[in-house]
């Protein structure tokens, strides 16, 4: 019978790695479902990758508001936990679940009633924005689908409970996987559906991800139950849910914007410009993952210590995070500093294409080791419940990306690689104001009269 895992004792790192592993495993297969997708969409041309990656960008939006879930879930349930209260935590699982719900129906109405006018404003042509539009309006449930997924997965990470998420994770990539060829590509008995076999592939695994979710929880959860009696709104509480996980939905909307931004700004360079863009973007995203979970690990951590009133763990916690995720991003820098193209040349053997990606990844990968500073620091804050500092270092990163890039692309001298530039400067300019953000936060939290919070649900 699985109860919870007590995360406020122990070493630090190997609490961490305990912890992030698990969720680094289910990364690194959703990482090659994504390069398998990404190549079997390549083939089809590039509208086709211009169309799923423009449509793709909306997955930013949905994380931004499953985010909302998941990092207040985390926080409430960790904290809950730390001080022994598990009526708390119960009661904070079975109200994200009637939250996911409704954010999940809120997504298919908005997703088919705006992501035409959406995908119309960013495509390079007609073509980009048909094969868009196909996969968006298949690829819809699949984001509606998250909303439960996450409100489940983030509940049990909070309780130091990370293995069987990453089982159900790794079964429906593996899944999702298995159906990429066949439906994108006419694999065997499967037939050829292109970009809408992409979007049907990764819907149809979503759906069973989340039945063998629930089926978990009903047969062998035990900390964390399914209480229907509880699923009446409780409109305070959810008022509670968003103060904290509305700037964390917000920290994830400005990647939105970000990623919207660029495909605007170089819509003129053509398709080519947008194709390579979106395959340098899926790789990156793919980079991220390992130090994503080290982040995903500190949020419980930091919300059990701090639940605990243990601030010397909480600090720890988070020097411990930033070592660990320079170290791997640090890997990751010189191997895209050598030679970038030995992951693009994958996906495509278009030149211009090639070349684009390439220097992209190059480019960017300066940042690499700043933006693990970035995800460490997000993860702090959502373990203290406290996610508008997080907020404030994306919203000062988008407040100089935004005008910079606009300005450059004024120049004569334009170049696609000025974007990438200012979007380097931009990270490191934000993971420098999250360490300050994360001392003050400590300044102001652990004063030497700190005493254990209560938080009333």
């Amino acid at each position: 019978m699985i109860h919870m895992k007590d995360l406020t004792q122990g070493s630090v790192i190997k609490t961490i790695l305990a912890m992030a592993i698990p969720v680094a495993a289910s990364m690194l297969f959703q990482t090659l479902y994504i390069l398998i997708d990404l190549y079997f969409v390549s083939a089809l041309g590039e509208d086709a990758i211009a169309g799923v990656g423009t449509a793709s960008s909306l997955m930013f939006l949905i994380m931004a508001l499953s985010q909302v879930l998941g990092v207040s879930a985390v926080a409430l349930i960790s904290q809950a936990v730390g001080r022994s209260d598990k009526d708390a935590a119960v009661l904070v699982f079975n109200q994200s679940l009637v939250l996911s719900l409704v954010c999940g129906g809120a997504t298919l109405i908005g997703g088919y009633l705006f992501g035409s006018s959406f995908l119309s404003g960013i495509s390079a042509d007609q073509g980009a924005f048909e094969a868009g539009l196909v996969f968006l309006h298949w690829f819809l449930p699949a984001m509606a689908a998250q909303f439960p997924i996450i409100a489940m997965a983030s509940s049990l990470r909070a309780t130091g409970i990370v293995k069987p998420a990453m089982l159900v994770q790794i079964l429906t990539v593996v899944l999702n996987m298995m159906l990429a060829p066949i439906l994108i590509a006419g694999w065997g008995p499967g037939p050829a559906l292109g970009v809408l076999g992409a979007a049907l592939a990764t819907t149809i695994s979503s759906f069973i991800g989340l039945l063998l979710l629930i089926f978990y929880f009903i047969k062998l959860e035990k900390y964390v139950a399914f209480r229907p009696e509880q699923w009446r709104p409780r409109y305070k509480l959810w008022w509670k849910m968003l103060d904290i996980g509305l700037p964390a939905g917000g920290e994830m909307l400005l990647l939105f914007v970000y990623f919207s931004a660029v495909y605007f700004l170089i819509q003129d360079f053509g398709g080519a410009a947008q194709a390579g863009f979106s395959i340098g973007g899926r790789v990156m995203q793919s980079i991220f993952m390992p130090t994503m979970a080290i982040a995903f690990a500190i949020g419980p951590i930091v919300g059990q210590s701090f639940g605990s009133g243990n601030p010397d763990r909480v600090k720890e916690t988070f020097l411990k995070g930033v070592l660990l995720s320079a170290a791997v991003m640090l890997t990751v820098t010189v191997i895209m500093q050598w030679n970038p193209g030995i992951v693009v040349g994958i996906f495509t053997d278009d030149p211009e294409v090639f070349l684009i990606a390439s220097v992209f990844l190059q480019i960017v990968s300066w940042n690499f080791i700043t933006q693990g500073i970035v995800f460490t620091a997000s993860g702090v804050f959502q373990g203290l419940g406290n996610t508008r500092p997080a907020l404030v270092s994306s919203m000062l990163r988008i407040a100089i990306f935004v005008p910079l890039a606009i300005y450059v692309s004024t120049r004569p001298d334009y170049r696609i690689e000025h974007i990438w530039t200012v979007s380097v400067a931009s990270v490191v300019v934000q993971a420098c104001f999250s360490v300050w953000l994360v001392r003050r936060e400590f300044r102001l939290r652990f004063p030497a009269n700190f005493k254990t919070p209560r938080i009333s649900v």
